[in-house]
């Protein structure tokens, strides 16, 4: 089955084939369905066993990795040497920490890893241990880096499993290792460990049976986050459409669209009033409309990205252009919306379509030659298997998604919380982000294997050959003003992949890179403490600086960036004038229900 549109916009399926594989056609197969349908749901009961990791996947990196080990006769000799040092940086530590129990360590943990931190850790005989792990899980590094042969990805796999293996023996994650557990055991008499249990019991029965982490029900869609006032303009099988009511006498006239990702629930960008970019931006006279993604379930398994393309951000455009006849607008896309978004605007370029006057990409990557960590989950073997597990439940699931990123941070999203939550017998105080990182969603099949095949493995955006309705969507097509943002952190857009775009597009670029991570570092209000970002433009025609000197070159500033491109903005913007009513009735686009909407409460 396939997808098309009816009059009023929504999807409607007809007796159309689908192919099984994005890009293939049933001639061009070698196979029959029937035999191939096995191999399918034997890999999708088998990634029941493994949490979705593919078996040959793993297999093949640690065969590569094993077997140039084994054949690097000189690699062995520099791995021995390295430990014979190692292990006299030890002794020596542990001689001089005999006569002075302050004595200096010889190693200090990498940055951002803060499970030593504590004074305690620096007296014997915790400093012993803590200086042996941190000596070991260097060595380990050497281990799994500079094999002669190995290819790249098969490196980082091993690395990563290493790591992971490592982490898990770490002695802050032992009772009895842990000086600042044993001081909490002392203090409480043993009860940190009796609330830990509990802790332990009250999250398994949550899992267990559905419900969110305790807390969640403090930050509620339309009750305590996600209050900026609005309504839902426009509705169809894929997204509502939210315009939020003008909170200043006059306004520009060239609307804000945002396209936020469909791996998140849109309210990322309206939390709490405090941290809210859409109040900000409607607080400072744009008129703004949000797309807020429905959540698919697996009805909606036939899905691509071209329906994501046509019934999201088209039908979004094509609804403000109604309530703003002849405005042009500002569109905004955030992580995968913004990879949406930079097809949608190449495709419109290629026709001529001039309804954008800027575009915006805050952490959103189109090129794909270094996704970041993702790329560990992502190779042809494992794309295999888990497009098999897709296939059988028809979405990939919010576990699976959470999980591979809780692995990505496993010392703060694993150890750490295990450690204060069930042994310090702690909770950390949840916060809106935290709140909103638990409501998560699903992704539907075809849409998902495409996207990753296409983009991730194919690399067909920054290649030139994303073929959309039978022709290239080219970014070099796009002549628009941009802003682009990265955050120094960002696990999943790097920023260095994310200032590419300095490379594929003929357009004038102002790039900012802000502290924080991939959610953090775009939830940066004006006011947040420690911010800071930087700042530089490129007039097409300048020579460009390759990431690294960019940074050199541009000093940081303190504050949000938000400021930066609110007057950015501005600048290509029209003069004030009255606010625009709500919604279109006349135009088929009346106002439906206030803001949040419901596709925002779909579980």
């Amino acid at each position: 089955m396939s997808t098309v549109s009816n009059m009023k916009g929504e999807l409607v399926r007809t007796s159309v084939p689908v192919h099984d594989q994005p890009g293939t056609t049933p001639d061009k197969r070698l196979g029959l369905e029937a035999f191939q349908a096995i191999d399918r749901m034997r890999e999708a009961l088998g990634g029941q066993l493994t949490g979705g990791v593919s078996p040959g996947s793993a297999a093949l990196a640690f065969f590569d990795w094993g077997l140039h080990l084994a054949g690097a006769p000189g690699k062995q000799a520099e791995l021995v040497w390295k430990a014979g040092r190692k292990t006299g940086r030890l002794i020596a530590h542990l001689m001089g920490s005999a006569f002075d129990p302050k004595a200096p360590w010889v190693i200090d943990p990498l940055p951002g890893d803060r499970r030593f931190v504590h004074e305690s850790w620096r007296e014997p005989p915790f400093s012993w241990m803590a200086q042996g792990f941190l000596l070991g899980q260097q060595w380990l590094h050497n281990v799994t880096h500079e094999v002669p042969g190995v290819m790249k990805h098969h490196e980082d796999v091993v690395s990563f499993a290493a790591k992971q293996w490592l982490d898990m023996l770490s002695p802050s994650n032992n009772p009895f290792t842990n000086p600042e557990i044993l001081a909490r055991a002392w203090e409480t008499g043993g009860m940190n460990f009796w609330q830990g249990w509990k802790n332990w019991a009250e999250d398994v029965s949550r899992q267990m049976t559905g419900q969110p982490p305790p807390g969640v029900e403090a930050f509620t869609p339309g009750r305590t986050v996600a209050i900026t006032p609005g309504k839902v303009v426009f509705r169809n099988h894929l997204i509502e459409l939210i315009q939020y009511a003008p909170a200043t006498g006059q306004v520009h006239p060239e609307p804000v669209l945002i396209v936020p990702a469909w791996i998140m629930k849109y309210y990322i960008l309206d939390l709490s009033p405090d941290n809210s970019l859409i109040r900000w931006l409607v607080g400072r006279g744009f008129t703004v409309f949000a797309i807020s993604w429905r959540n698919p379930d697996a009805s909606d398994r036939d899905l691509d990205m071209d329906d994501y393309r046509r019934f999201g951000v088209m039908a979004a455009l094509e609804a403000v252009g109604a309530i703003l006849p002849g405005a042009k607008i500002h569109a905004t896309g955030y992580c995968l919306g913004g990879t949406l978004l930079s097809i949608a605007a190449a495709a419109m370029a290629r026709t001529g379509d001039r309804r954008l006057a800027s575009m915006t990409l805050l952490a959103a990557q189109v090129d794909f030659t270094e996704p970041g960590e993702l790329a560990l989950f992502i190779d042809a073997s494992q794309m295999h298997f888990l497009d098999s597990m897709m296939w059988n439940r028809g979405y990939l699931s919010a576990d699976q998604m959470a999980g591979a990123f809780q692995l990505l941070r496993s010392n703060d999203l694993v150890w750490s919380r295990m450690v204060r939550d069930y042994m310090m017998g702690e909770r950390t105080p949840m916060n809106d982000l935290m709140a909103w990182n638990a409501d998560s969603t699903r992704m539907p099949w075809r849409m998902h294997a495409e996207y990753l095949q296409r983009l991730y493995l194919d690399n067909e955006l920054a290649a030139g050959c994303f073929m959309v309705e039978g022709r290239p969507a080219v970014l070099q097509n796009i002549r628009l003003p941009m802003f682009a943002v990265g955050t120094e952190r960002d696990h999943v857009a790097p920023w260095k992949s994310v200032y590419k775009i300095h490379q594929l597009m003929d357009a004038d670029i102002t790039f900012a890179l802000t502290s924080g991570g991939h959610n953090a570092g775009i939830v940066s209000e004006p006011g947040h403490p420690g911010r800071r970002y930087r700042i530089g433009s490129y007039t097409h025609g300048d020579p460009l600086l390759p990431a690294a000197e960019w940074m050199a070159a541009h000093e940081p500033l303190p504050g949000s960036w938000w400021t930066a491109w609110g007057e950015w903005l501005a600048a290509r913007s029209g003069p004030l004038g009255p606010p625009p009513p709500m919604g279109a009735p006349a135009a088929g686009y009346p106002p439906l229900c206030d803001a949040p909407g419901s596709y925002v409460f779909q579980k």
